[in-house]
């Protein structure tokens, strides 16, 4: 068995570090050999039909990369956007991630994820694709990461929405075209439009 265990975990490195239950599978990894390794505590399951090795890999961000192998849909906003893009004193509490208003929400093994269900329209709005530690990880461009935080000011806080608006704005990371586009799409623009015009 222990053969088995040193080609799986193996076979689990050369996919990034997780792996599909399907694909294991596919390649002759059986319930057995993975309930044997979960037992050994060489796998775990982070949520349903998804495993990684435990104590996963040496990741640079592995909160995120688990979140972009389980949630597919899912794409990383709010505080934990704004933590991404170093636009933010705020330390994230959890995962925030956005789903499509319909999207099925994944619980994941130890990490603590705050869902936000958004429209199809604003859901598509201002992904970014950044490849860390060979796993695309999908989250909100600045811009629109700061109108979803005057979105969501009740949740988040104004001041959270106003200080990124400010910073981003002084250090020139966003534009002004770019904040009124997510604000015209995202129907933000009569709270958004007058606070901006105080730093002009």
């Amino acid at each position: 068995m222990e053969a088995k265990h040193d080609k799986l975990i193996e076979y689990i490195k050369k996919s990034g570090g997780f792996a599909r239950y399907s694909d294991l599978l596919k390649s002759g990894f059986y319930k057995a050999i993975l309930n044997d390794a979960l037992k050994a505590r060489h796998i775990e399951r982070l949520s349903r039909g998804v495993y990684s090795l435990s104590g996963n890999l040496d990741l640079s961000q592995p909160d995120l990369a688990t979140v972009s192998v389980v949630i597919p849909k899912g794409v990383i906003c709010l505080i934990s956007a704004l933590s991404f893009h170093e636009a933010t004193d705020e330390i994230p509490r959890c995962i925030d991630v956005a789903i499509p208003a319909r999207s099925r929400a994944k619980e994941i093994s130890n990490i603590p994820i705050k869902y936000y269900r958004f429209s199809k329209r604003t859901w598509e709005a201002g992904i970014e694709e950044h490849l860390i530690d060979g796993h695309k990880i999908k989250v909100y461009s600045l811009a629109k990461t700061i109108v979803d935080c005057f979105r969501f000011r009740n949740q988040v806080g104004i001041d959270v929405a106003r200080s990124a608006l400010k910073n981003a704005f002084e250090e020139k990371k966003v534009s002004h075209r770019d904040i009124m586009k997510y604000a015209s799409i995202c129907r933000m623009t009569k709270i958004v439009k007058p606070i901006l015009e105080t730093l002009l």
